[in-house]
């Protein structure tokens, strides 16, 4: 049976790059919902990152052509305009996309990513065989936050189930601190459909969870 897990090197590599230049970075996305507890396979990762001037070049002479696609230019226009852009490894077809803070910065909402990019913690990632370290991560809750945030824009199945799995870990595991009363104000401030559907997966995980605790 081939082997599912996706490729993280390119991600994994960036992760170490950042660390090292002093950027100021956090993992947010499905791949922070895997260090609280997500198994989902396909990982949609995203790097949210403070740039300057001394940064861009750091990362640009990282990664440089034939190899990889890491244009400065676009650096300094995705940091003016607020959007995302991309490293690639052309070799592995391999991309990564990092989101300039100015862009988060633009999200007009109390619980938006300028919020979690303040109150971001170390964790630690584990990937298999890879040696373990500690990155920047989205708290647990503003993760929670965030994937609320992408389903009202879409309604997308794979942030409800990300939720469930953060909430059932939640539940299941008495070190976890994760914030309910946040998410709660969070949910509230993205209207009714939200917090409804933030209400039934709550219910769903907490009632797994204890059949879970009770087998």
């Amino acid at each position: 049976m081939p082997d599912e897990r996706p490729d993280l090197s390119l991600f994994l590599d960036i992760l170490r790059t950042l660390e090292a230049a002093g950027v100021p970075y956090m993992i947010i996305g499905a791949f922070a919902a895997t260090v609280y507890g997500s198994t989902r396979v396909t990982y949609d990762i995203d790097i949210v990152v403070d740039l300057d001037e001394r940064h861009i070049e750091t990362l640009a002479a990282a990664y440089p052509p034939p190899r990889y696609y890491a244009d400065p230019e676009q650096m300094r226009e995705a940091v003016r305009l607020g959007t995302m852009f991309n490293i690639i490894d052309s070799s592995r077809g391999e991309k990564a996309d990092l989101l300039p803070l100015t862009a988060v910065a633009r999200r007009a909402t109390p619980f938006g990513y300028r919020q979690a990019f303040q109150r971001r913690v170390r964790q630690t990632v584990e990937v298999p065989g890879v040696e373990s370290f500690e990155v920047w991560c989205a708290r647990s809750e503003d993760v929670i936050v965030g994937k609320l945030m992408a389903w009202a824009e879409g309604r997308s199945r794979k942030h409800e189930t990300d939720i469930f799995e953060l909430l059932f870990y939640h539940y299941l595991a008495p070190e976890s601190d994760l914030d309910e009363r946040y998410v709660d104000a969070g949910a509230a401030s993205l209207g009714a459909e939200v917090v409804a559907l933030w209400e039934a997966v709550k219910e769903a995980a907490r009632r797994e969870a204890g059949q879970k605790s009770g087998a």
